[in-house]
C-alpha cells in the first residue's frame, strides 16, 4: 500500500507534525518518520491518532441498551447491579445464534465509527457448543474489526461452589471444555483474531477448577490474555472474605501469579495496598466507566494507581456506550468528581488531559494479546484519522486535538479507520453500515416481541 502522510500525527511520546507512516503487506507498521515531505503518499484527511481497544465486551447486552431504565422493573426494592442482572438474564434466554450474529455485527461497526479498532469478547453464553462462539468471530470478520475471542469458564452460581441456577445454564462449562474451544478458534487465527480465557469471576469458578484452566493454557499457549471480572461491587468483596478469606483482587494476586498476560476487568473496590500490588503486576485494569456508571458500581482509584505505575485500557461491557471517548470523559469526570479538582489524569509528557487519556488507554490494548496501542514500528497499523473539517477541530493542533475530540462532546469526528493496514471505515461510513442495521432491527423485534 503507498505510503501514508498526516499533518498531526499522536505518536507515544507525544504530537508530532508532518508524519510519514509505511505500512508492510501484511498490515504492520514499519517505520513512522516525523518532519517528511508528502511527496508519494495518501494523505490523509485528518489529525490521526492509534486505534482504541474494547478491552471488554460483552456483545448480546447491546440489545439492552435504554432497556432497563425503569425503577421497579426487577421488583427489588433497590436497583443495583444485582437486580439489573436478573433483567439480563430473561432478555439472554431468548437469544439465538442468528440473533447474537447480528447484534455482534452492528455492534462492532459501531464502534469502528467511533475509533475502537479491536474488541476483546469476553464469551459466556456458551449453550454447550461452539456454535455462539464462533458467531461473534464471523461477525468480526464481516465488520473488519479485530478480535480477542474469550471464551469464559462458568461454573457456579456462587462462592461456595453453588449450583446454577436454571437461567444460567446457557453458561455451563468446565476447563476442559473451554480449552476444547480455544483448539478450534485456532483454526483462525491471525494477527487479527487471537484467543485467550476468561474466567467469569471467583464467584462463578472455584480455585481449582480457575488452577486447571490456567494450567491448560499455558500448554495452550502460554502468552495467551487472561482476562475476569473482579471487585466490581462491594457485596462480591464481602462474600469473597467469607468465602476465600481474602477480597478478591488481593486472592487473584497472592494465589495465580497474576502477570502482563492478566486485565483484572473493573477492580473497582481495592485497598490502597490491593492498588499498589495491582500495578506492580504489571496486569491491566480493564475499566467500563460508562457501564460501571449506569450500573452504579463505584469508582476506580485512577489517580493512585497511575502513581503506583499501574496500566489501564477500556471496555465497552454492557454497551450503553460505543464511544471510547465518552468512556475516557467519564472515566477524567468521576476522578474530578471525587477529588473536586480538576484536569487530573496528566502526565511528564504533556499536561494535556486528552492526549494523556487516549495515549495511556490505547497503550493498554496490549491486554488483548494483540502488537496495537501506538503509532510505531513493529505494530499493527490500527490508525484513526479524525475529520478536520468538523467544527470541534477547527483551528485545532497538538493537544487541542485529543482534548476536543474527547472533551467537546461531539460524537462525528472520526472519519477513516484502518485495522491491520486495511480501510474500514471511510468518510464516515463502513460498507456494511446498512446491512448490519437491517440484519439488527430484525434481531431486536424478535427479541422484543
Amino acid at each position: 500500500m503507498p505510503s501514508l502522510f498526516a499533518r498531526d500525527a499522536l505518536l507515544p511520546d507525544g504530537w508530532a507534525k508532518d508524519l510519514r507512516i509505511e505500512v508492510d503487506a501484511a498490515g504492520n507498521i514499519v517505520a513512522a518518520d516525523a518532519g517528511s515531505s508528502p511527496a508519494n503518499c495518501e494523505r490523509l484527511a485528518g489529525p490521526v491518532l492509534p486505534g482504541m481497544a474494547n478491552l471488554h465486551s460483552h456483545a448480546f447486552q447491546r440489545a439492552l441498551a435504554g432497556l432497563t431504565e425503569m425503577r421497579g422493573m426487577s421488583n427489588a426494592a433497590d436497583d443495583d447491579f444485582w437486580s439489573w442482572r436478573e433483567l439480563m438474564y430473561r432478555f439472554m434466554q431468548r437469544l439465538t445464534p442468528a440473533q447474537a450474529q447480528a447484534v455482534a455485527w452492528q455492534l462492532y461497526i459501531e464502534m469502528l465509527k467511533h475509533g475502537y479498532t479491536a474488541v476483546g469478547e469476553f464469551h459466556y453464553v456458551h449453550d454447550a457448543s461452539e456454535e455462539m462462539l464462533l458467531r461473534h468471530l464471523a461477525a468480526a470478520q464481516a465488520s473488519g474489526i479485530a478480535i480477542a475471542l474469550l471464551p469464559s469458564l462458568y461454573r457456579w452460581s456462587n462462592f461456595g461452589r453453588q449450583p446454577l441456577q436454571p437461567r444460567q445454564m446457557r453458561f455451563d462449562s468446565d476447563p476442559e471444555f473451554i480449552l476444547k474451544l480455544l483448539e478450534r478458534i485456532r483454526a483462525h487465527s491471525s494477527p487479527d483474531v487471537v484467543a485467550g480465557v476468561a474466567p467469569h469471576s471467583l464467584r462463578a469458578v472455584d480455585p481449582g477448577s480457575l488452577k486447571d484452566l490456567i494450567q491448560g493454557l499455558r500448554k495452550e499457549n502460554p502468552r495467551a490474555p487472561i482476562h475476569i471480572h473482579a471487585a466490581e461491587q462491594t457485596r462480591e468483596v464481602e462474600e469473597c472474605v467469607v468465602a476465600l478469606g481474602r477480597r478478591p483482587v488481593e486472592w487473584l494476586l497472592e494465589h495465580m501469579g497474576v502477570d502482563q498476560r492478566w486485565c483484572l476487568v473493573h477492580a473497582t473496590h481495592m485497598t490502597p495496598a490491593e492498588t499498589a500490588a495491582l500495578a506492580k503486576s504489571g496486569a491491566t485494569a480493564g475499566l467500563c466507566p460508562t457501564t460501571e456508571g449506569n450500573l452504579g458500581d463505584g469508582i476506580f482509584p485512577l489517580l493512585a494507581y497511575r502513581a503506583a505505575g499501574g496500566r489501564y485500557g477500556i471496555g465497552g461491557d454492557s454497551h450503553v456506550s460505543r464511544d471510547p471517548a465518552e468512556e475516557l470523559r467519564l472515566l477524567e469526570y468521576a476522578q474530578r468528581l471525587t477529588a473536586r479538582r480538576r484536569n487530573l489524569v496528566v502526565g511528564e509528557r504533556t499536561p494535556a488531559v486528552g492526549t494523556t487519556l487516549w495515549l495511556e488507554a490505547a497503550a493498554g490494548g496490549r491486554a488483548l494479546g494483540r502488537a496495537m496501542g501506538a503509532i510505531a514500528p513493529g505494530l499493527r497499523a490500527d490508525l484513526v484519522v479524525l475529520d478536520a473539517e468538523q467544527p470541534d477541530l477547527a483551528g485545532r493542533s497538538g493537544d487541542a486535538i485529543a482534548n476536543a475530540f474527547i472533551f467537546s462532546g461531539a460524537t462525528d469526528l472520526v472519519r477513516d479507520v484502518m485495522v491491520g493496514g486495511a480501510w474500514r471505515l471511510r468518510d464516515g461510513h463502513h460498507p456494511q453500515e446498512e446491512a448490519a442495521a437491517r440484519g439488527y432491527k430484525k434481531a431486536l423485534a424478535e427479541l422484543l416481541a
